[in-house]
């Protein structure tokens, strides 16, 4: 989900539009941030808002899925194509945002919904593929468990990079995304707006069930308020920047490559495996490792109170 921007100092240039470059992947510095920079200029130019983008994305990507259902390469390299182009729409989004400071819950909301029905799109079409050739309609009990993890992985990773941007990077992003945050403007906003108030609604459930998974980073965030952010900054970036690259390889770009290569051999079905099993291992080592680092983190800062 794009993270509400708040930069304490704010660099000229594409660079503007990255969330930190720590948390960038390769990827996505020299390819994805250019081609979304350039995308989210132009959505500009004409007018268009950050959730517009999304929506376009979400679009786009519901198209790629639709292609990977055939049993034809050449429509499958189109959805590739179209898959790619919805992840440079993803970025365009929150480069906009933070372009053009329009940065919000809402459009949090709407960027997680973009994402969201791409998946599913995905999902379904690669497991009608696979009962329409002939394939067991067991294939639906793993789609609904990869679709699960699928869902908690994110959650989790979109949580620690949050946390990584507001300690180091300085940026407002955990806070302004913090289930306390959420219900303020879930009660803030009226029924009037039925959309909004239903986004925010799924959204507070969604922040409660990251704290809820690594409760050890919400006390970790009431706790740094009593420390000077310039020691805690060093700490955590001391401690957490090795966990970045794991914390990458559950993210998008990973996902798309492996499951690339799954349609170009034939057997997209296996990606629902790799979920289950290679990326849930992953998560599990993630927050552990990060479990460690709030607690070692929380027992440092109780030091430092104490010796003042």
């Amino acid at each position: 989900m794009t993270a509400v921007s708040g930069d304490r100092a704010t660099p000229r240039g594409i660079e503007a539009t990255y969330k930190a470059r720590d948390v960038e992947g390769a990827l996505d510095i020299y390819f994805y941030r250019p081609i979304g920079y350039r995308l989210a200029r132009l959505f500009g130019a004409i007018g268009f808002t950050p959730s517009m983008v999304s929506l376009v994305g979400a679009g786009v990507g519901v198209a790629a899925g639709h292609l990977y259902f055939y049993r034809d390469l050449r429509l499958n390299i189109i959805g590739m194509a179209l898959h790619v182009l919805t992840n440079a729409l993803d970025n365009a989004d929150g480069q906009l945002a933070r372009l053009t400071n329009r940065g919000s819950l809402h459009g949090a909301v709407m960027d997680g919904f973009a994402d969201y029905v791409v998946f599913v799109s995905i999902y379904i079409h690669l497991a009608l593929r696979h009962v329409s050739g002939g394939g067991s309609a067991a294939i639906w009990l793993l789609v609904i468990a990869a679709g699960i993890s699928h869902a908690v992985q994110s959650m989790m990773i979109d949580f620690y990079r949050n946390a990584y941007l507001q300690f180091v990077a300085g940026k407002r992003s955990a806070d302004s995304n913090s289930s306390e945050a959420v219900r303020a403007a879930f009660a803030a906003t009226r029924w009037c707006e039925p959309w909004k108030k239903l986004g925010l609604r799924h959204y507070l459930k969604y922040t409660r069930q990251q704290e809820m998974l690594a409760p050890s980073l919400l006390r970790l965030r009431l706790a740094s308020r009593d420390v000077p952010p310039e020691w805690l900054s060093q700490e955590y970036r001391e401690d957490c920047l090795p966990l970045v690259k794991w914390c990458n390889s559950l993210a998008t770009n990973p996902r798309m490559i492996l499951l690339f290569a799954l349609l170009l051999v034939g057997r997209p079905a296996w990606y629902f495996v790799a979920e289950v099993t290679v990326f849930n291992a992953i998560l599990v080592y993630v927050m552990w490792r990060h479990d460690a680092v709030f607690h070692s983190l929380l027992s440092r800062i109780d030091a430092r109170k104490g010796r003042q």
